[in-house]
């Protein structure tokens, strides 16, 4: 039987994603094709298509793993295709957000493996780590936020108007308004 608490606490937890899938969207309507996949000056051909495609691999390799109970991060397509189509991405990433919103959105926890490689790509003597849906689901968020921060960072130097609060934690955007109405 499910725990009222956990689906409670997964459902706020997809609704994170959700969002901040849909705030992905909303900057690459901001975004031209030509933009999407033009290298920043000065940041090593860092590309928004690059930093989209490998967060909506992420998702699709928790989404797809999950079903096995088995999740490899480090198997994504690397798909070309999403870091210089704005149009693939957006249907991939309105994909990502049905998927959470339906029937495979994941309510109910459950024990995960997450497979795991040392730095020199060499797989450990137990290369698999426990997890759960919910701390995947926590770490799909941050993994986002942080891979946005980028994002942002290079849509800003490539002239975009993104919103401020784009790329940012919701806990950091909370600190900055509490400490906003202090000093009014």
């Amino acid at each position: 039987m499910m725990n009222a608490w956990t689906e409670q606490r997964h459902r706020f937890l997809l609704d994170v994603n959700i969002g901040l899938l849909r705030q992905g969207l909303e900057l690459l309507e901001l975004t031209s094709d030509d933009a999407y996949a033009q290298a920043a000056a000065g940041l090593s051909g860092q590309r928004i298509g690059s930093h989209l495609r490998h967060v909506i691999e992420f998702y699709e390799c928790f989404l797809d793993g999950r079903r096995r109970c088995q999740i490899d991060y480090d198997a994504r397509r690397r798909d070309p295709e999403l870091e210089s189509s704005r149009g693939a991405c957006i249907r991939r990433i309105e994909d990502l957000i049905t998927r959470l919103s339906g029937s495979e959105a994941p309510l109910q926890d459950s024990v995960v493996f997450i497979r795991v490689e040392d730095a020199a790509g060499i797989a450990l003597d137990h290369d698999h780590i426990v997890s759960s849906i919910g701390r995947e689901l926590q770490a799909l968020a941050s993994h986002t936020v942080h891979h946005f921060g980028l994002v942002g960072m290079i849509a800003r130097l490539l002239g975009i108007n993104v919103d401020p609060s784009f790329g940012f934690a919701p806990s950091t955007l909370r600190y900055r308004e509490t400490r906003r109405r202090e000093a009014a």
